[in-house]
């Protein structure tokens, strides 16, 4: 078995936590904080994010989690998208000597427009010195509820080197949780974060009571210019056509349990987007991936409209409406 370390006691952090120790892994979950890493070690779950998925005897909680991190054979960065380069140089002292570095962050960072995994290598470049950092993504249609449930699950390991995505693979897989593994980490991180700015837009449709033909259509289309972005960023479009990329978007646009499908239905009502998170009670990556995604593409010169009216919707204070609208009446062209 191996020694695995997860950072970020947050839905999906918790849920990999539970998942591995219930594995057999030696399993250490480091919160933010002293006092949440107390009240989760003596409560025995995750009261804030999923209350009534009881942790293992065997899974550990920290807030240092140096020593752990430091001897991980696996060490998994589960944090929002915007806290992951300071959540990195924290903890770079443990990660100078800890093995493979999964990211299962979805999201990109704000001004940069770099995916997690080159947050991670930013971060960690000047404190690893000569030696080799091995990075994994771990993405697809994972829900965190149904992950502490045992439900079925499947997911995709993503690396430049296969075998580390192998190894990753070997790892945190089980029983009821199987991965796939990948050499295109560019098109499972970026299938995995912008599907979020469909799903946000699908929980506009589906309060709107626009139609099942209205939301296929808005993830088809969706699904069309992420891959665009995709490709226009080295990705395969293949990938897109994966777990990461529609397997996710499938699962985030129609369950009920998907953030950033219920922050797209509240902001429907006509909510502000402030109170809308303060509603919703936890991160949607959506939210900034949404204005990371929208100046990626002016950057490099790739048009996505459905971007676009997510973008407007939700920092330019469009009716949900009126921007599918929107989209309905641009310029008819053919289907490419």
């Amino acid at each position: 078995m191996a020694k695995v370390a997860v950072i970020g006691a947050g839905a999906w952090g918790t849920a990999l936590a539970i998942m591995s120790a219930k594995f057999g892994h030696e399993t250490t979950l480091i919160a933010r904080s002293s006092e949440t890493a107390e009240l989760l070690q003596a409560q025995r779950q995750n009261p804030q994010y999923l209350s009534g998925a009881f942790f293992p005897d065997s899974l550990v909680v920290e807030s240092d989690g140096y020593d752990a991190i430091s001897s991980s054979d696996c060490t998994v960065i589960a944090v929002p998208s915007v806290h992951m380069r300071q959540t990195v140089e924290r903890h770079a002292d443990g990660l100078i000597d800890a093995g493979v570095v999964v990211s299962a962050t979805k999201g990109l960072e704000i001004g940069s427009g770099k995916r997690m995994s080159e947050v991670i290598t930013d971060a960690l470049q000047s404190t690893r010195r000569d030696k080799s950092l091995q990075v994994c993504s771990l993405s697809g249609p994972n829900l965190a509820p149904e992950i502490t449930r045992g439900l079925p699950a499947l997911a995709t390991a993503a690396a430049e080197d296969i075998s580390v995505a192998e190894f990753v693979q070997r790892t945190l897989s089980g029983r009821n949780y199987r991965i796939y593994a990948s050499s295109d980490i560019i098109g499972v991180e970026l299938g995995g974060t912008l599907k979020n700015v469909i799903a946000i837009g699908a929980g506009f449709i589906d309060a709107a009571d626009l139609g099942a033909n209205a939301k296929a259509a808005y993830i088809t289309r969706g699904m069309y210019e992420i891959t665009k972005l995709g490709v226009a960023m080295g990705a395969q479009p293949s990938t897109f056509a994966g777990l990461s990329g529609i397997g996710d978007a499938l699962a985030t646009c129609f369950s009920p349990l998907s953030r950033n499908y219920r922050l797209g239905a509240i902001v429907a009502t006509g909510t502000p987007l402030q109170q809308a998170l303060e509603e919703l009670g936890q991160t949607a990556e959506g939210v900034p991936t949404t204005r990371a995604t929208a100046e990626l593409a002016e950057r490099l010169g790739v048009e996505m409209p459905i971007t676009q009216a997510a973008h407007k919707v939700l920092f330019e204070g469009v009716n949900p409406v009126h921007a599918i609208s929107e989209l309905m009446e641009r310029e008819l062209q053919h289907e490419a």
